[in-house]
């Protein structure tokens, strides 16, 4: 008890020293002198990137773009190395890096088989890639990775799906894998009844973009201020995009799973209506009797 004490003990004089420090440096810095670009400029240039554009090949891409192709690049060689050295060794008693898989893969089977038990196995794994690439794509903003602008500007990487155009192929993307799911299980009936929520692509793709973006704007909008940019940072940025990465991920894996499961749903055959009989047979039916 005695040494438990004690470490809380000087961890809480090192942390208060550390904040003494901090707030010491701001006093000394002082409000800052200005900026390159007003707050209205960054606020716009976060949402539309129409002035900070990055230069590849001879065409000027957003920035979001390069963060896609980092993030999907990374994930691909981690998904191999663990294919390849990690999941052959794993044994019955797991491991610490087996619980995690095997939690993570076990819940997003558990909400694909929930959610559509007919067909759980597909949806199950698109959800599992979904909900990772979101997550850690989300994450991918916080190790502010710095590039320079074809204007020669300095600025850090934004998440993926901060840019519309990502937030977009996401949506878009889960709405064909729900729309050929219904068009394979149910054939027409199926692609039809998911073709009628028309409006899904873009509320999954808003909802997306609009979460992340708000995180994004309300970071810069700290980080602009240097008076606010020894500590709040760190407090903001990392609990809103923690928040986002977790909220996000486990959204979209819901409404992948809960309209990909109206979609393969199996639909009941149409019942055939009885003819009823006719006046002249039963009044030829009285007759004869």
């Amino acid at each position: 008890m005695k040494a438990k004490s004690r470490g809380r003990t000087v961890f809480l004089i090192v942390w208060f020293a550390l904040i003494a420090v901090l707030l010491a440096a701001i006093f000394l810095i002082g409000l800052p002198k200005g900026h390159g670009e007003s707050i209205k400029a960054v606020m716009r240039d976060g949402v539309l990137h129409d002035e900070n554009r990055i230069a590849v090949l001879g065409l000027r891409v957003n920035p979001g773009l390069i963060s896609a192709w980092v993030m999907t690049g990374v994930l691909l060689i981690a998904a191999a190395l663990l294919r390849i050295f990690a999941i052959p060794r794993f044994t019955e008693v797991p491991g610490r890096l087996q619980t995690v898989v095997e939690a993570l893969v076990e819940f997003f089977s558990g909400m694909a088989r929930g959610s559509s038990p007919h067909r759980p196995g597909f949806v199950g794994a698109y959800i599992f890639s979904a909900g990772v690439y979101i997550f850690f794509s989300t994450l991918f903003e916080l190790f502010g990775i710095q590039v320079l602008t074809d204007a020669g500007r300095s600025i850090a990487l934004p998440a993926p799906i901060a840019d519309i155009n990502g937030a977009l192929a996401m949506g878009i993307g889960s709405y064909l894998v729900i729309l050929v799911a219904g068009f394979v299980t149910n054939g027409v009936r199926g692609g039809l009844g998911v073709l009628k929520d028309f409006s899904l692509p873009i509320s999954m793709s808003f909802r997306l973009f609009g979460a992340l973006l708000s995180g994004l704007l309300v970071t810069e909008l700290v980080y602009y201020y240097s008076v606010t940019s020894f500590v709040l940072p760190v407090a903001v940025g990392v609990l809103f995009t923690l928040l986002h990465a977790v909220i996000q991920t486990y959204v979209l894996a819901t409404l992948v799973s809960f309209f990909y499961g109206e979609a393969v749903e199996p639909k009941p055959p149409k019942q055939k209506k009885e003819k009823k009989p006719s006046k002249s047979s039963n009044s030829g039916k009285e007759e004869v009797v």
